[in-house]
């Protein structure tokens, strides 16, 4: 619009001069943005003796150390019967329970993600969980929401209210199959929406949140999110997970990161909703390069008009490789954060 102030006469001057003003004025930046952390791991890294030191070598609480690097919001898995396993399993309810208050007492927002599975669900796995097989879908759809609405109210007996809750994690086939695969998208709208009813009838003020993942993927969304208004899902947050390690070829962030820019501001306008980054994560042995990723996807995050952007949330920043063999942490090998978690700081 700018260029057509030079074409109004002067004696329009003073009110072109507003207008231009009024054009000029940006919404100013929210005060509340997420920058959080998914540290569902923690309870069993320190159940096995892991130390956890903060920047100067000290050893010290894993939350104490994360607030200190700008973390503000934690995000927990929760399965329905998981086992003891260390590295898939736990993550109860009653384990979700106990480090949810933990991150209220440490003055942090928190994230509930339903995995609606025994153990892991993301795009190449949705197991049913065990006590729900054989059901069939009327009963699958209780289960769903009985276990969603047991899961909110031990929260609310515990003092939490979840700001956000994820009703599926990594779902862009769907969930819970074979039921709620996107095969079947009337079911798994039910499926989603029986989860939604659960979690309002305990909660009306949490946010809902539908996963997908590859962030940077806009006909992936369009033709997910599609489906998802055609069918009458019900949600009111777009989470994106965004990992260029785990894209074909491993990119460089630089490669995609306009692409995760232009699909946020997207899915914001398409569908009027909020959006977020609700996983991320980089090399851990390359802490400089996930640092400047980490700054890049807040950025593009806080550039969603009209604050739609809500926030980003790193995966397992502090499941260090020694301990979870997982790559994309953010800790090192000296059992400290590395450079890359500095990138939450203001």
């Amino acid at each position: 619009m700018k260029k057509y102030f030079l074409l109004i006469p002067l004696i329009l001057f003073g009110f072109s001069c507003q207008s231009k003003s009024q054009d000029n004025t940006k919404t100013p930046p929210r005060q509340d943005f997420a920058k959080g952390a998914d540290i569902s791991w923690l309870p069993q890294m320190e159940a096995s003796g892991y130390t956890f030191y903060n920047d100067n070598g000290e050893a010290e609480d894993c939350f104490k150390i994360l607030k200190d690097h700008g973390i503000n919001s934690i995000r927990l898995r929760t399965w329905v019967n998981p086992s003891d396993d260390p590295f898939s399993g736990h993550c109860s309810k009653e384990e979700t329970v106990a480090m949810a208050k933990r991150a209220k007492d440490w003055g942090m927002r928190v994230m509930i993600d339903f995995h609606y599975s025994d153990s892991w669900a993301d795009p190449s796995k949705q197991r049913k969980p065990k006590a729900w097989e054989g059901l069939d879908f009327d009963q699958l759809k209780k289960a769903l929401y009985d276990y969603t609405f047991d899961v909110m109210t031990a929260l609310k007996e515990a003092g939490v209210t979840p700001e956000w809750v994820q009703l599926g994690n990594e779902i862009p086939t769907g969930m819970i199959y074979p039921e709620g695969h996107t095969d079947n998208w009337p079911q798994l709208a039910q499926l989603i929406n029986a989860g939604y009813d659960a979690v309002k009838a305990v909660s009306p003020q949490t946010k809902i949140i539908l996963h997908v993942d590859q962030g940077n993927n806009n006909e992936r969304f369009r033709q997910w999110f599609d489906n998802a208004e055609k069918y009458g899902a019900k949600y009111d947050i777009i989470g994106m997970s965004y990992y260029p390690y785990w894209l074909e070829g491993k990119p460089d962030y630089t490669e995609t990161i306009e692409d995760l820019g232009h699909n946020l501001i997207d899915m914001a306008q398409r569908y009027n909703k909020e959006v977020m980054v609700v996983e991320v994560g980089g090399e851990d042995d390359k802490p400089e390069n996930t640092y400047n990723m980490l700054k890049a996807v807040i950025q593009k995050v806080k550039e969603v008009p009209d604050n739609k952007g809500l926030g980003v949330f790193y995966w397992e920043p502090e499941g260090a490789r020694s301990w979870s063999r997982y790559p994309l942490n953010a800790w090192g090998a000296d059992g400290r954060p590395t450079k890359a978690l500095d990138a939450f700081l203001d």
